[in-house]
Parts: C-alpha cells; sequence; structure tokens
C-alpha cells in the first residue's frame, strides 16, 4: 500500500513538472507575434546641431528641453517602427543608443516610456568634402562643396528605430549614385543656357544630398517589410538655375526608381536596380515637396505620390494624414492645399509616410495637437520641432 502510494507521488510530481516546463514557451513567446497591424512613421526632429559633437553633450546630458519634448511626442504617438530625419550621424550609433537610454526609456512629460530594441543610423553625404568646386567660388570648402551641404558629416541625417528585427544584412544605399546616371536628369542650366555645374563637377555630383536607403524589417508571422528613407534637399537657397529645386525633384524621382526596380541604378553594395517586383515597402521621410503649394519643381512629389504602387487611399485619398493643429493654425497666404494635411510650421505637406499598394492602411495621422489637445504646450511654437510627426498604421 505505501508503495503504491509513493508510486502515485512520483508521477503526481513528474506530471505536474513537465507541466510547468510548457509555461516558459507559452510567457515567452514574442508579443509582436500576435500583432496584426504595424504604425510606420517619420519625424524631423531638428536633431542636427551647429557644431560636430554637441548633440552627443545634450543626448548624454538626458536635460535638454526640446529632445525631451521630442521624445514625449514619440511616447504618445507609439509608433513601431520610426524614421528620425535630422538626427547627426555617428558610425558606432551611441547616438541612438543614448537618444533611447536618457530620453525614450525615461517618461517625458507624464508619457508612458518606450524601448526600441532595434536602432541603425544611416551615413550621409551632408559635410563629405567632394573633389570639385560645386558652387564656383574658386575654393573647395564646406559647406557648399559637399555631396550635400553641411558643416560637418553627418549633419542633418537620419536614422530608424523599431521595436522589430532590422535585416542590416540586406540593406541597400544609393548614397553615390550619380545625377548623370539618372535617365533624362533635370540639369540645371544658368540663364546664359550654359550648365550650371562644369564637367568635372557634374561627373561625380550624387544626387542623393544625404541617402537613399532600403532596409528590411521583420514583422510578425516572417512578412517583411521593406523601409525606403531619404531626405531631399530644400527646393530653395539657389537662384534662377533651380539646381536646389531640380535636385529635389530627382531625388524624388530615385525613390520612385528604386520602388520599381529601374535597371540603371546601382546601390553602394553593388546591386542592379531596386526593390524586387511585389515587395511590401513603406516609403518614409522629409521629402521636402508639397504636391500643391511651395517651391519644388512641378510635379516634383506627384511623380511619387500618383504612383500606381502606392497605396493610393493614404497618398491622394481619404487617409491622408492630418491634424487639428496644423488645420486650425497654418493657413498660410496664397495656399491653396488644405492646412490640416500640412506637416511643418511653415505650412506644408512635406514629411510622408507611403505604404505600398499591397499594404492596406487603417489609420494615419500628423501629431499636430490644437489647444487643449494632449501635449499642445510642448509642440506649440516649434517647442519640439520645427516639422511634426507624421504616421500611417498598415494591415499585415
Amino acid at each position: 500500500m505505501r508503495l503504491l502510494i509513493l508510486l502515485t507521488l512520483v508521477l503526481i510530481i513528474i506530471f505536474l513538472f513537465s507541466c510547468d516546463s510548457e509555461v516558459p514557451k507559452t510567457v515567452e513567446a514574442p508579443v509582436y507575434d500576435l500583432a496584426k497591424t504595424v504604425k510606420f512613421a517619420t519625424y524631423n526632429v531638428a536633431m542636427f546641431r551647429n557644431r560636430s559633437g554637441q548633440l552627443k553633450r545634450d543626448l548624454a546630458s538626458g536635460r535638454d528641453t526640446q529632445i525631451q519634448n521630442v521624445a514625449a511626442v514619440i511616447q504618445k504617438v507609439r509608433p513601431d517602427v520610426l524614421v528620425l530625419c535630422e538626427f547627426d550621424y555617428d558610425a558606432n550609433g551611441q547616438l541612438l543608443d543614448l537618444f533611447e537610454e536618457n530620453y525614450l526609456a525615461k517618461s517625458q512629460h507624464g508619457e508612458k516610456a518606450i524601448r526600441y530594441p532595434y536602432r541603425l543610423a544611416f551615413p550621409s553625404n551632408t559635410g563629405v568634402l567632394s573633389s570639385a568646386d560645386f558652387d564656383g567660388d574658386g575654393k573647395i570648402k564646406l559647406p557648399n562643396d559637399a555631396y550635400g551641404y553641411g558643416q560637418y558629416e553627418g549633419q542633418y541625417a537620419f536614422a530608424i528605430i523599431s521595436k522589430y528585427p532590422i535585416d542590416d544584412e540586406n540593406l541597400l544605399s544609393y548614397q553615390q549614385q550619380l545625377w548623370s546616371e539618372i535617365p533624362n536628369a533635370k540639369v540645371p542650366i544658368k540663364e546664359n543656357g550654359k550648365p550650371y555645374y562644369d564637367k568635372k563637377a557634374w561627373d561625380i555630383f550624387r544626387i542623393s544630398s544625404k541617402n537613399h536607403v532600403t532596409i528590411p524589417i521583420r514583422m510578425p508571422a516572417g512578412k517583411i517589410i521593406h523601409t525606403v528613407i531619404a531626405h531631399p534637399t530644400p527646393p530653395v537657397f539657389d537662384g534662377p538655375e533651380d539646381k536646389n529645386g531640380l535636385r529635389n525633384h530627382d531625388e524624388i524621382r530615385l525613390l520612385k526608381d528604386i520602388v520599381n526596380n529601374e535597371s540603371y541604378l546601382k546601390s553602394d553594395q553593388g546591386k542592379k536596380g531596386g526593390l524586387d517586383h511585389g515587395a511590401s515597402f513603406v516609403i518614409l521621410g522629409d521629402l521636402n515637396a508639397d504636391p500643391i503649394d511651395g517651391d519644388s519643381a512641378p510635379g516634383a512629389v506627384s511623380q511619387l505620390l500618383d504612383d500606381p504602387k502606392i497605396n493610393q487611399v493614404v497618398s491622394n485619398g481619404d487617409l491622408i494624414p492630418k491634424s487639428n493643429g496644423g488645420k486650425i493654425y497654418n493657413r498660410r497666404k496664397d495656399d491653396k492645399a488644405d492646412p490640416a494635411f500640412d506637416t511643418a510650421f511653415f505650412g506644408a505637406r512635406i514629411d510622408y509616410v507611403l505604404p505600398s499598394k499591397n499594404l492596406p492602411a487603417t489609420d494615419s495621422g500628423v501629431f499636430w495637437p490644437a489647444e487643449g489637445e494632449d501635449l499642445y504646450d510642448i509642440v506649440k511654437n516649434k517647442k519640439a520641432s520645427d516639422h511634426l510627426l507624421v504616421w500611417v498604421t498598415v494591415e499585415l
């Protein structure tokens, strides 16, 4: 009898132990495997500085007011994948680590802290001195003779932070793609009819003022979505030749060509073409072009917005991101577009999140609170940035 009882107890213990051993498999399953939607966002955070190294000091302090405000906005909107424009570049990613640890991972203005375990900074043409006299002043010096305008290398660069794994081994960048290699490029011409850039300059001139990057994000259930990122030059600060306006146009053209897998493209990694046909993607960045208002070259951003590979509900339809703040406060004289669509304090729709046609969108917005809405006081008057965070949620 005692042997039977002892045997029964042993069997019960074995059964309980085996049940416990299965519990962690359920508990430890990645939460993101259950996700059915993903929120993509872009935010020009104006986290460049006048001198190299200054941003690192501000991030290390944990007390910079502007950065605290930016972090509060991110904590409020809580995007899953976020592109940070005008975030100075450092090759080792230390600046992103400091932003995460000293700002995002700590509550700002009462908002809940947030973590982004995957982060990647991208090199930029800004402040990279060329070997040609781009501005024609007889000298080769920063910032005007850099491949992209910048007082130091990596100023105004961009980065990505994500809750989902970033597949950096399959990154493609087009930082070194030449403007002259674009078919039917919009060549700047002087008033006398001659090319603005001499042959030496034109032969080495890179089209990307910062970088053009595609990088896969590994989504729940094994789905891959390619983030396609760029920050074209503003179409201003030039003369009658419109060199910046035309460069902006062709930088946006480069985005269009990447998602259409045009054959002339050659990535810095040596791959011909762009994204494979049928790939799911989201284009993100400050494109510095409004489809209706502003100073961009005719059709600059419309060539992308109207592309049939783009989800037209987001680019031209009912889910164009909008806000109450822009609608109430941001009407400029002579503007024709709806100010609710504006993404910057100077009154233009220039920051974009554009999913591919094969990604259904469920929601979108520009985080520009009107008076009385959450975080109004820290966003108004450019207290966080002169741009607003733009987001779109897509179904997986």
